[in-house]
């Protein structure tokens, strides 16, 4: 079997028994928790999408590995085509879900770790790119989901891995033997995380000599023994628990974000992919950067489109779509979400084959997208704000609408345009909330911010790749302080 159905995929991780917790307590059936439920059916989108025709050319490829035909998600990218067409998978998963839909980190980790272990076998010999290479066909045959394991508690940031007074801040080889390492730590901010069948861990930065213990990369299942979860906070998340649907705004989607503890955990030498190799660790956290940066220029977009249809349908519903600010407002924010677009299919187009065979994006491309990431969503989302009005956060529950004394009088005075019935409004109002302020915006604004490196890390890239000597002497060239031989007709 190849492609999952997403029924197959949501009876997979059903059968996951692991130890998780959301608030002080174990959860024990978390797939039908009204929490995590959205997220689920989020990540079910990717399997229900990889089986529909009309989107079969973005969804799936041809696996160089096996010769089948995968859901892209576990594809190894071939060409500038396939940079190219995965943001345009990630774009219209946005669309379809209006929220994070989870599974973009294990692709973009399957990416690095493919070549980066390729180049760190030619060096040191080692036999990690065959084991990772194996263990990618696993994935690709079961069509799982695999969740990319980067972000480490860190601890004191002023200071390395080595340098930490608990030298758990990072997750790091705690023991070896015969048969495999065994690891503690913790990773943070993991998208989807229980939401996946394996999960593929990397180190979270450049390493020193010293610190071979902590340049590890592995994979697990996600019910190992040993590894803990705790379900990550979000605002207006209870709402969830409520009866009715409306105040919730997104009716199905959600995003999720989990904290993961390994506490001794044990890993087979054959799903040990770095060990010790400090040399490395700089080429596979940036190369996982740069594919994870290049990503939010396709799902932050499709989420935007969402945001935008919603600012443009409550605009309609306030009778003010007509106004010339209003329009010059969401004119706006489709210039920016298309600026993001562009990014993120220039960083794509312009990407290059690597020793191991699959393509990179350009990095320095890939940085500029994310580094625009920070900021124009949350223009967007202050601009659909703009547009919805200050009902947005002041409209009474929906438990008050359905009051039998108190909701009519709401309804009466909660009409917009004559036409437009008063849930209408109220759905809209909410998914803009959602959208701008609860559940989604961890996926929309916060992990904007933060996912894939906060600002400042890209910055620092745009530093290093940047060539301003060169631009330099093209100044100089031109204003004649340089001399120009390229000239020579003169």
């Amino acid at each position: 079997m190849t492609l999952k159905t997403p029924q197959q995929y949501i009876d997979d991780i059903r059968k996951m028994k692991i130890d998780l917790y959301m608030f002080g307590e174990k959860v024990e059936n978390y797939v039908d928790h009204p929490i995590v439920r959205p997220s689920v059916n989020s990540m079910a989108m990717t399997y229900k999408l990889a089986m529909d025709p009309e989107h079969e050319d973005i969804m799936t490829a041809m696996s160089n590995l096996t010769g089948q035909k995968v859901n892209r998600f576990t594809h190894l990218h071939q060409s500038t085509d396939d940079l190219v067409k995965k943001i345009k998978m990630q774009r219209l998963l946005g669309q379809k879900t209006g929220c994070c839909f989870q599974r973009c980190v294990g692709m973009d980790a399957f990416n690095a770790v493919y070549n980066t272990t390729f180049e760190i076998d030619a060096k040191h010999g080692t036999k990690y790119h065959e084991r990772f290479v194996e263990f990618l066909k696993y994935v690709q045959d079961n069509d799982l989901a695999v969740d990319g394991c980067m972000t480490d508690s860190r601890g004191d940031r002023s200071k390395s891995p080595g340098e930490q007074p608990d030298p758990d801040a990072y997750v790091h080889v705690v023991d070896r033997s015969k048969d495999g390492i065994t690891v503690r730590g913790c990773k943070m901010h993991q998208t989807g995380l229980i939401n996946s069948h394996e999960i593929l861990v990397m180190p979270n930065n450049s390493l020193k000599d010293y610190e071979k213990e902590w340049a590890v990369s592995f994979a697990v299942p996600l019910d190992t023994p040993g590894i803990v979860f705790i379900y990550g906070r979000q605002s207006c998340d209870t709402r969830k628990l409520e009866k009715g649907s409306i105040d919730v705004g997104n009716q199905y989607f959600g995003g999720q974000e989990v904290m993961a503890i390994f506490n001794d955990v044990f890993v087979p030498w054959e799903r040990v992919f770095m060990d010790g190799e400090t040399d490395f660790s700089t080429m596979l956290v940036e190369r996982f950067a740069a594919y994870h940066r290049q990503s939010y220029g396709g799902c932050k977009v499709g989420v935007g489109d969402a945001l935008i249809g919603a600012t443009q349908a409550i605009a309609d519903y306030n009778g003010v779509a007509r106004a010339s600010h209003i329009k010059d407002k969401i004119v706006e924010m489709c210039h920016l979400n298309e600026s993001l677009y562009s990014c993120g299919i220039a960083c794509s187009a312009e990407g290059r084959k690597t020793a191991s065979g699959n393509y990179l994006v350009d990095i320095l491309l890939a940085n500029i997208c994310k580094q625009n990431v920070t900021r124009f969503p949350y223009e967007i989302a202050r601009l659909a704000q703009d547009v919805a009005g200050g009902i947005l956060v002041t409209m009474p529950s929906e438990k008050d609408f359905t009051h039998a004394q108190i909701g009519p009088m709401i309804k009466k005075y909660f009409i917009g345009k004559s036409d437009i019935s008063a849930e209408k409004r109220q759905r809209m109002l909410r998914l803009i909330e959602n959208l701008t302020m609860g559940t989604a915006a961890v996926g929309y604004l916060t992990e904007s911010m933060h996912g894939a490196g906060s600002p400042q890390a890209q910055r620092i890239m745009i530093s290093r790749l940047i060539n301003l000597t060169h631009r330099k002497n093209l100044a100089e060239k031109l204003s004649g302080i340089q001399e120009n031989k390229e000239v020579d007709w003169q």
